[in-house]
This record gives structure tokens, sequence and C-alpha cells, in this order.
């Protein structure tokens, strides 16, 4: 699943990038910004930043349980692939 802090109809349009994208995940738009709070990403103001998500990674286990996280410093810091691929594989064997 992809969150979005953003709203659906918005300045950059997320529901029609996502309609024309046609992704094979789903697509939440947190326009209230409730979900990127409680998981404590919500980046209220900064230099590169106002009203929105710090970029984060959550990897989900089988059992429902975040077992991977990676939360950007600013709004242009990805974590790396690699390390996205690594904890995906080894997410459930705990």
């Amino acid at each position: 699943m992809f969150i979005a802090a953003q709203k659906i109809d918005g300045w950059f349009k997320g529901k029609e990038h996502v309609q024309k994208k046609k992704y094979p995940f789903p697509v939440l738009f947190d326009e209230k910004r409730s979900i990127t709070r409680a998981y404590g990403v919500y980046h209220p103001l900064a230099v590169d930043a106002y009203n929105i998500a710090r970029p984060a990674t959550f990897v989900v286990g089988g059992d429902s349980k975040i077992c991977w996280i990676a939360v950007s410093p600013s709004q242009y810091e990805r974590p790396r692939l690699e390390d996205v691929f690594a904890a995906i594989g080894s997410c459930d064997k705990y």
C-alpha cells in the first residue's frame, strides 16, 4: 500500500495520476494527515516541507507487524532499494 499525505483532488492531481498509472497496489490519500501523524512521520514545517509526511518506508510481515522502518530526514532522500529488499526478505524470519 502507498499512503500519500495530500488531497486526492489537490494541486498534484493525485486521483488523476493514480488512475492513469494503474498501480498494482492500493493508494490511500491521507488528506487530513491522521495516518502520517499516527505513524510519527508528519512533517508540519521545514525548509523543504509544509504540511506533508516525511518520506517513509514500512515493511510489514505476514503477521501484520511492522518489522522494518526507514524515515528520511528530508524530502529528497529515500532508503536504498537493496536495504528495502533485504528487509522484505528477512521480515518473516523473526
